[in-house]
């Protein structure tokens, strides 16, 4: 089976709507694919309703989350949740929070580049935007390269949107809550690409020890930032706490040069996490 766990549509920061997405991942030969828009369930009934004949759909959420980093300082980490029920009262209302702060940091952004003398409309920008859909900084990047101020959303990183003057930042939810209420709504979760350097700061393998402690899963071990030693050195990690390991894509549409399966998962990985999950279940077209 060619399992794929990590993979973004436009109803976050992707650019295929989700009924695309699936589509896409049965035409690139996947088994199963999880949907896994940042702090939102909104494209899972649209990809249920488009899923092709055999695909498998693995209904989840990244999930934005502050962590202590291990060296002192706290940092930003990504949450994989999976299989979770998304009517989940107090979930509910932390994804509702962090989607609103998310739009309100996109049109701060953008404000500010639009009075520096870009030619950046944060009106047209939001109205783009589905409706309470989590907002991005990949969504400015894609304004910028309209705008003709960049050629690509990596340039546009780079240049204007990691860190510097027009950076505005946010409040994340605690990773050891996101963890305590993905586990109360029935689903289970993963660290998503936890040593990828080349994202910024990555938290020391003390703290993977203590959010195993606290819950966690799994880790993602096969991801396009993870060089080949740190795999192994993330894959021995998982080992030595019984956690399991998962590969994805990280997959983004054309936001993203990575294809669809670039990366894989185990089936007796997606079989655990299956097993575990109380929330919902997996889905079969």
């Amino acid at each position: 089976m060619v399992i794929d766990l990590h993979t973004h549509s436009s109803e976050s920061d992707g650019t295929d709507s989700p009924a695309d997405l699936v589509r896409a991942a049965s035409l690139a030969g996947l088994d199963a694919v999880a949907i896994t828009d940042h702090d939102t369930a909104a494209g899972w009934a649209e990809a249920e309703a488009a899923l092709p004949s055999g695909l498998r759909l693995v209904r989840g959420a990244e999930l934005s989350c502050s962590s202590a980093d291990g060296y002192g300082h706290t940092i930003t980490v990504h949450l994989l949740a999976y299989l979770y029920d998304p009517t989940h009262a107090m979930l509910m209302k932390e994804q509702s929070r962090l989607r609103e702060e998310r739009r309100q940091r996109l049109q701060k952004m953008a404000e500010m580049m639009q009075a520096d003398g870009f030619p950046i409309d944060p009106v047209d920008l939001m109205s783009r935007l589905p409706f309470d859909a989590p907002a991005g900084r990949p969504h400015l990047a894609q304004a910028l390269i309209r705008a003709g101020v960049v050629t690509s959303v990596d340039e546009a990183f780079a240049t204007f949107l990691t860190g510097g003057q027009y950076y505005v930042g946010r409040t994340d939810t605690p990773v050891e809550r996101a963890i305590e209420m993905i586990t109360e709504a029935g689903g289970v979760t993963v660290l998503a690409h936890p040593f990828a350097r080349s994202r910024g700061p990555v938290v020391a393998p003390s703290v993977v020890r203590s959010l195993a402690a606290a819950g966690l899963f799994g880790v993602e071990v096969d991801h396009p930032d993870h060089d080949q030693e740190t795999r192994r050195s993330l894959r021995s990690l998982a080992d030595s706490l019984g956690l399991i390991v998962t590969g994805s894509s990280d997959y983004h549409g054309t936001n993203k040069t990575v294809r669809l399966g670039a990366e894989t998962t185990a089936p007796e990985m997606l079989d655990a996490l299956a097993e575990r999950a109380t929330g919902c279940k997996i889905l079969v077209g």
